[in-house]
């Protein structure tokens, strides 16, 4: 079988866009830009395996936006971009696949028909890129002044992923060295290589500047217009322990909390939140408590499942909101660990997780200090 590695660039810092993070760490949808980009790649069938290069300096962003996904491990960039993909490049030679496609990583609306294509195309040459003709009418200037019109009939704009068989794009990328190319086919021209066009797409474009980042919250929202909400309720009464696992934190406690897991009510909620949303059934559908593998596991399991779900039905968690019911333990001082953990379970920003806290002035069973409550409501986008 013909195997296929790709190849995602992502070392460049996105000075143009501005702002405290490089451009492919910028939130778009609650979650890290790149991470769009990782998925639909990681997801193709034909693709075998996903390498990423990186700056050095942005390890923990990195981390942060592949946290989840089955990647091979980063590689450091250099200090152009054509060095840069040499050196991830040559990180597959051990590897050795048959064809290697190379994307930009801040282009996160890719689609499996582009990459289709280029593979297809890969069958009858060495060379296959995504682009558009160029419909608009096409000046030369000088000086901000038009002195010639261009024939656009032979024009195109060149996109990404563009597709090689992996060892003449190597051999090529390794004869260019320091030149100063401005994309892989560019590599691959030089060398003699011919490169096949293929039909790329509008939504497949290169987030660079502040505009196009809003332009891809409308393009994201728009695709993601089926907007679902469930909600969720748990209870769990005190015993034995000095300590309570609430919503992914472990609290110091006079009791703990009695439960077939480690009886975390928020997360339980949470996760029965997510599921609904989905109409996926309940918890107990999921992780049953009569099955002994279940006993005394990490709740975060539970809703890191819910969210898998969520992801291969194509959405994303928009928000979630958790309230906590009890008199005791106090989760005041405790609340930004839980938006925290929450946040990292299902890998998105903090600012799309809510932790609260009541009581139920000192009635009924939360009152007496039996035991504690929570509810939860999440929010989903999914495709339409």
């Amino acid at each position: 079988m013909t195997s296929c590695f790709a190849l995602v660039v992502a070392a460049g810092r996105g000075t143009r866009l501005g702002g405290p993070l490089p451009k492919q760490y910028l939130p778009l949808g609650g979650v890290p830009l790149l991470r769009h980009t990782l998925k639909v790649l990681a997801s193709h069938p034909g693709i075998s395996r996903v390498g990423v290069v990186i700056h050095p300096d942005d390890r923990a962003l990195y981390d942060e936006a592949a946290q989840g996904l089955d990647l091979l491990p980063p590689v450091a960039g250099g200090a152009a971009r054509q060095d840069s993909v040499r050196n991830g490049i040559e990180s597959f030679e051990k590897d050795a696949p048959d064809r290697i496609l190379i994307h930009d990583g801040a282009r996160p609306f890719l689609s499996h028909e582009v990459i289709d294509r280029i593979l297809a195309a890969l069958d009858e040459g060495p060379a296959a890129i995504a682009a558009l003709p160029i419909r608009d009418t096409v000046k030369r200037a000088q000086e901000g002044v038009s002195v010639d019109t261009l024939d656009r009939a032979s024009l195109w704009r060149a996109q990404t992923p563009q597709g090689f068989r992996y060892g003449e794009i190597l051999q090529a990328h390794r004869a260019a060295k320091g030149s100063d190319l401005t994309d892989d086919a560019a590599v691959a021209e030089r060398a003699g290589l011919p490169v096949r066009l293929v039909e790329g797409s509008e939504e497949n474009f290169k987030v660079t500047t502040g505009d196009d980042l809003l332009r891809a919250e409308r393009v994201l929202a728009q695709a993601l217009g089926d907007i679902r909400t469930g909600q969720g309720f748990d209870v769990h009464e005190f015993g034995p322990g000095e300590h309570v696992w609430l919503c992914g934190v472990l609290v110091p406690h006079s009791h703990g909390l009695v439960g077939h897991s480690d009886a975390d009510a928020g997360l339980h909620a949470l996760t029965d939140a997510v599921l609904g949303a989905i109409s996926a059934g309940d918890i107990g559908a999921h992780f049953p408590p009569s099955d002994p593998q279940w006993r005394g596991a990490p709740s975060w399991k539970f809703l890191r499942h819910a969210a898998d779900l969520v992801a291969k039905a194509g959405g994303m968690i928009a928000h979630a909101d958790v309230t906590l019911i009890c008199e005791r333990p106090k989760i005041g001082p405790h609340r930004d660990a839980m938006v925290a953990r929450i946040a990292e379970i299902l890998a998105i920003s903090p600012g799309r997780v809510s932790v609260k806290a009541t009581t139920t002035e000192k009635l009924g069973f939360t009152g007496r200090s039996e035991g504690l409550a929570a509810q939860a409501v999440a929010t989903v986008r999914l495709p339409l």
